[in-house]
């Protein structure tokens, strides 16, 4: 599972970099249909998970856009800067990508330790932070404060009460698209549940008490935010 993990982010890294040159050097012009996952899949030798896990960070970025029961097309960049940063958050992005950079290390030993050191009133906390997030995803509301929510569970779960201490200073703008309200992102449905889909890893991994693999779940989880606010500080 460890290098699964690690493997499948650089391979999703890899579609990535591969379809914005195409569309950045005119290959793939605005509103032109990305080939189907399955040809994707094949043209890149890799899985559908990571095919989609590129295609939703290319969304997330503003360089592709699904359209309902016809598939993803290039978008048109004049869309996009219509959706442009404030001030505010393009200064926020720097302190963002180092936020992440801490909460990799500091989370992922977390969720190592909450594996074998959780009880199971701490298991079932986590696991209903989680719960949360998903009913608001399906109604539609704020998702920020239960994202929280589910992090500091896993941070009382290690017993250990300066991880809790450290991600309380942080409070809910540790999660990163609470600082960026102008994100489409932020209330997108399809991307809220890759991250629920990534807090479901990690959970699943602290309840089987495995403590390397919820490590790299949660660093996964770490660099999927890193590369799409990559991807975002190199527009601006």
């Amino acid at each position: 599972m460890t290098t699964l993990s690690r493997g499948r982010q650089r391979l999703a890294q890899q579609v990535i970099d591969q379809l914005r040159a195409q569309i950045e050097t005119g290959k793939l012009r605005v509103g032109d249909q990305l080939p189907t996952e399955p040809q994707l899949e094949a043209t890149f030798g890799v899985s559908r998970t990571v095919v989609r896990e590129a295609i939703a960070d290319l969304r997330s970025a503003g360089f592709v856009k699904p359209i309902q029961g016809k598939g993803v097309f290039v978008a048109d960049p004049k869309v996009h800067s219509d959706l442009s940063l404030t001030p505010v958050e393009i200064k926020s992005i720097p302190e963002t990508l180092e936020l992440l950079e801490f909460r990799m290390a500091a989370e992922g030993e977390a969720a190592a330790i909450a594996a074998y050191r959780r009880t199971a009133e701490q298991e079932a906390a986590i696991r209903e932070a989680n719960r949360r997030m998903a009913q608001l995803i399906e109604t539609g509301q704020q998702t920020v404060e239960a994202d929280y929510a589910f992090h500091m569970a896993i941070a009382a779960a290690t017993n250990n009460r300066f991880y809790v201490d450290v991600l309380r200073h942080f409070g809910p703008r540790a999660i990163p698209r609470g600082q960026f309200p102008t994100l489409p992102e932020a209330n997108d449905r399809d991307y809220l549940q890759k991250v629920y889909a990534e807090h479901v890893e990690i959970l699943s991994a602290i309840a089987d008490q495995d403590p390397e693999r919820a490590r790299q779940a949660m660093r996964a989880h770490m660099m999927a935010s890193q590369r799409r606010y990559r991807m975002l500080a190199e527009q601006q």
